[in-house]
């Protein structure tokens, strides 16, 4: 081990140092910020320039070289100011899978001072609508499969509809993105200030429609910043990790929709900034990453715990070369401790890691990774400097370490806002901080361990369940491949704690066997009353997550 974290922090962030901070005002108020963090996103494009013939994106058989796609955005940001006659502010929606046009879309329309709205590839035409009715969205650049209901929405609003990789014919006002991108264009001469609005991220409500939530290039550069920076701690303080993990030169699996905020700024905005490979896939499917991995010699997992669950519990794992990865984590979800052991276990070098961010916070947030994983797994890690957090009471007031409450965050990779919404606005960010909505705390060497979001948490006869702790438990059992707890309704209880279980192909266990399991782990009153084995996967979202609500939905329809 080289030096200590609060010896690490000290070293990078002092006057001169790589990641040397200073104060600014951000919105009226005072923030620390890193001095060398990119002016803008478009900074961030501008230097990857340099990288030329340098393989950047990885998509099926196609290969993308920095250059080609800087060509591509150069491009595209001609024909949105010469062509759409977008201006900055302006507002131009990207609504497709994961190909190489979305990120040359997010690319070009940030480039030009225009602000990119990701829409949910998986919304439907009610859905999308929404989305472009809020933004306000000028253009959308959609794929095959959205251009017809991208069309039909156009046609009611005077938009402008750019296709990709369309094969059939296209509605009447629609364009093709190959037939009207005018490649050898030069990228028209912007100026953006860092607190402009850079970016437009759906957050996916519980209930009715989402809030967009407004980052400006200052927030997102900043969580950039801040993840190299966390990432430049972890190595100095284990070098022999970091020497490992240097033998291979960087490069990203891309196993999340772009459209999220894991995706798009963790994962792709990471590799643009550093200059690393990102391979793409179109959709998770453990069995094709591991043959990515092998074949492009991946060394970082970013996902979902139950992506790496399935990666783990795939029949091609063992028959598959996974050892130019060095980190097999993500976030998203709480890891079950037994899920950490077995990363660690399971790979020749890869070591296990978790971040806890959100789409308000640009998906920063603390890290956690390799020995101090291990020593903790129940905890997210520490943030690097200019974010901090805090944990408080309902009234507000900041608890000391151990006390659990609300989570708090500030620094300048939050976003500025939701969009037209003042109200939620007012209600998430306050003085500064942002209100997570999670309930956690924070230890005494200030590790951050999420305990579970608060409107999910169980409330049984007075009595909290962290949903996650229980998880944790169950996850131990060797005959668990996916399990999700959740509260339902309890006449004389209020909630009481339900669970819903998938076992691994060939496996048994019982409601019997699973008490009897769990009454060594955790106080009896956590123990599900209600226990569902499921015949098929849980159902999950877009970026992998297990849908609690659907669960819990289905349970109470059926009792």
């Amino acid at each position: 081990m080289g030096v200590s974290f609060e010896e690490g922090v000290s070293q990078l962030s002092q006057p001169g140092a790589p990641f040397a901070t200073k104060t600014v005002e951000v919105a009226g108020v005072e923030t620390e910020v890193f001095e060398n963090a990119p002016p803008s996103l478009r900074a961030i494009f501008e230097s990857a320039r340099v990288r030329g013939d340098e393989t950047f994106l990885v998509y099926e058989d196609e290969r993308w070289s920095f250059a080609k796609t800087m060509g591509q955005v150069d491009a595209l940001g001609a024909l949105l100011v010469e062509r759409y006659g977008v201006q900055p502010g302006d507002r131009v929606a990207i609504a497709m899978r994961n190909y190489p046009e979305w990120i040359v879309s997010f690319a070009g329309i940030t480039s030009v001072g225009a602000i990119s709205v990701s829409m949910n590839a998986w919304w439907t035409e009610a859905e999308l609508r929404y989305g472009v009715e809020d933004s306000g969205a000028k253009v959308l650049i959609v794929d095959e499969a959205r251009a017809r209901d991208a069309s039909t929405i156009a046609e009611e609003r005077g938009l402008r509809v750019l296709v990709v990789r369309a094969e059939g014919d296209l509605a009447p006002g629609a364009e093709r993105w190959e037939e009207v991108l005018p490649l050898g264009a030069t990228m028209p001469e912007v100026e953006i200030d860092p607190d402009q609005d850079a970016t437009i991220l759906y957050t996916s409500g519980t209930t009715g429609f989402p809030k967009g939530a407004v980052s400006t290039h200052r927030a997102v550069a900043s969580a950039l910043t801040a993840f190299a920076c966390s990432a430049t701690i972890h190595a100095v303080r284990f070098p022999k990790e970091a020497a490992t993990a240097s033998q291979l030169p960087t490069s990203f699996i891309l196993i999340v929709p772009l459209f999220h905020v894991t995706g798009a700024i963790a994962v792709m905005m990471s590799c643009f900034a550093a200059g690393y490979k990102l391979v793409m896939m179109y959709k998770w499917d453990p069995a094709r990453a591991l043959e990515l991995i092998e074949r492009e010699r991946v060394t970082r997992f970013v996902g979902v715990p139950t992506q790496s669950w399935d990666l783990l519990e795939c029949p091609d794992f063992a028959t598959r070369d996974t050892s130019s990865l060095t980190n097999v984590g993500g976030g998203g979800a709480p890891a079950p401790p037994e899920l950490v052991k077995r990363i660690e276990g399971s790979f020749a070098k890869g070591r296990p890691g978790i971040g806890y961010g959100m789409t308000e916070t640009n998906a920063y947030g603390p890290q956690n990774s390799g020995d101090d994983y291990l020593r903790k797994p129940l905890s997210a890690g520490r943030p690097a400097p200019t974010m901090s957090v805090r944990v408080t009471d309902p009234g507000g007031k900041v608890l000391a370490p151990g006390e659990v409450g609300e989570i708090w965050f500030h620094g300048p990779m939050l976003i500025r806002g939701y969009w037209n919404k003042p109200e939620a606005t007012a209600e998430t960010l306050v003085d500064g901080w942002l209100r997570s909505g999670d309930l956690g705390m924070i230890d005494e060497e200030g590790f951050v361990f999420v305990q579970d979001r608060a409107k999910d948490m169980v409330l049984r006869g007075g009595e909290n369940v962290y949903c996650a702790e229980v998880e944790a438990a169950i996850y131990e059992h060797p005959a668990v491949y996916e399990a999700a707890v959740f509260g339902v309704p309890h006449e004389r209880l209020g909630e009481e704690v339900a669970v819903a279980i998938l076992l691994k192909g060939g496996a048994s266990l019982d409601d019997a066997g699973l008490r009897e399991h769990l009454a060594e782990r955790i106080a009896s009153f956590k123990i599900p009353s209600q226990v569902e084995f499921r015949g098929e996967p849980l159902p999950r979202g877009a970026t992998g997550k297990i849908l609690k609500r659907t669960l819990r939905d289905a349970f109470v329809g059926e009792s």
